[in-house]
């Protein structure tokens, strides 16, 4: 094989990337020039129109059919309408996240105070419902937090998303093996972490979700056993257009048995039961696109 043909992928996947990071300049300056309120319903209305036809459409009812089988069509059909609404809204609510959390109200404020100012780590974890961007944390705590993302394949889109979350004031540590070194270190210093623990990961652990095993990154709890900080749920709902509650919870009860195995799933069973009651209560409001099960 030639050098040329060897290349011509890398090329190629080089203007893909370029192609899309202009793109996505031009949507988010597009609703950065629009009122906050219009650019959310705006973004919310054209995700709605569009998003059926999209491939993550058929992963959205896939999912849908495996997590309430007892519903119907149009019962589902309602629940990936509001879906791409929300996720719409959330794009396009990415050049005003500053002005978003601000207005944002807080319930259980002295949960994250107490995370805040014991001295001890803490790690804050919720999920994908809503937007799910958080800076809110510092904004109304002064909260030092740190939140765990994934780096997004394009460093153009990177970019633009680094762009609009330093405008919150949080610390953000990529996931990989540098970022587990980079969290070991801040919990070792008593400083508090924010991850997002809903999505799948292979090398997971099995635990069920809506009633089906679904592999689930087990870090979190790891984290928990070594460092014996608390775990702090918060959930972020959308009330209406761009108006938010975050609802911070008293620690999640931690059991330690000496079984470090069965310790973890236990953990991680009690997160995913957790979480599942929160999408259960707003389904339209959590991110179906996601392959969080094996296909069937």
């Amino acid at each position: 094989m030639t050098a040329r043909a060897l290349g011509q992928p890398v090329f190629l996947r080089h203007v893909r990337y370029a192609v899309e990071g202009l793109l996505a300049h031009i949507i988010y300056g597009f609703f950065w020039l629009l009122p906050m309120e219009k650019a959310s319903s705006l973004g919310g209305y054209l995700l709605s129109k569009a998003g059926p036809h999209l491939k993550g459409a058929k992963i959205a009812g896939r999912n849908l059919d495996r997590a309430f089988p007892e519903k119907t069509q149009d019962e589902k059909n309602i629940i990936l309408n509001g879906m791409w609404d929300n996720l719409g809204r959330v794009i396009a609510e990415y050049p005003h996240l500053h002005h978003i959390w601000k207005g944002a109200e807080v319930i259980g404020i002295e949960h994250l105070e107490a995370a805040r100012d014991n001295g001890k780590a803490a790690i804050l974890f919720s999920a994908h419902t809503a937007n799910w961007e958080v800076p809110i944390l510092r904004q109304k705590t002064g909260l030092d937090l740190h939140i765990v993302y994934r780096k997004p394949n394009n460093r153009w889109v990177e970019k633009l998303l680094s762009h609009a979350r330093s405008l919150g004031g949080a610390g953000y540590i990529e996931k990989g093996p540098g970022g587990a070194r980079a969290i070991v270190t801040l919990l070792r210093a008593g400083g508090v972490v924010g991850m997002l623990v809903d999505q799948k990961l292979n090398e997971g652990v099995a635990i069920p979700f809506f009633g089906h095993d679904a592999m689930t990154a087990p870090a979190i709890a790891h984290f928990a056993l070594k460092f014996s900080c608390p775990l702090y749920p918060f959930r972020v709902e959308r009330i209406a257009g761009c108006r938010f509650r975050l609802t911070a919870f008293p620690p999640l009860p931690v059991i330690v048995t000496g079984g470090k195995d069965a310790d973890v799933k236990l953990i991680l069973t009690d997160i995913n039961l957790l979480l599942e009651s929160w999408i259960r209560e707003k389904p339209e409001q959590w991110l179906w696109v996601h392959r969080r099960w094996p296909k069937p």
